[in-house]
């Protein structure tokens, strides 16, 4: 007798990995504007748009004296 070992996973997730991927592509799309438009400033743009929460999450801290 062989039993099944699988297991089902619900992933409910979905509004919320759409929400970060709009985030991602308005800040992609202020970062590349504000770049200087050479090949390597739409690279720095868009990987700025990757971690633009951590210059949020810096600049929150230094506002409240932390």
């Amino acid at each position: 007798m062989t039993r099944d070992s699988r297991s089902r996973v619900i992933v409910r997730d979905g509004p919320w990995g759409f929400m970060f991927f709009l985030a991602y592509v308005g800040a992609a799309v202020y970062f590349v504007s504000d770049s200087n438009g050479t090949f390597w400033g739409v690279i720095l743009g868009l990987l700025q748009a990757i971690v633009w929460p951590v210059y949020v999450v810096y600049h929150v801290l230094l506002s409240i004296g932390a």
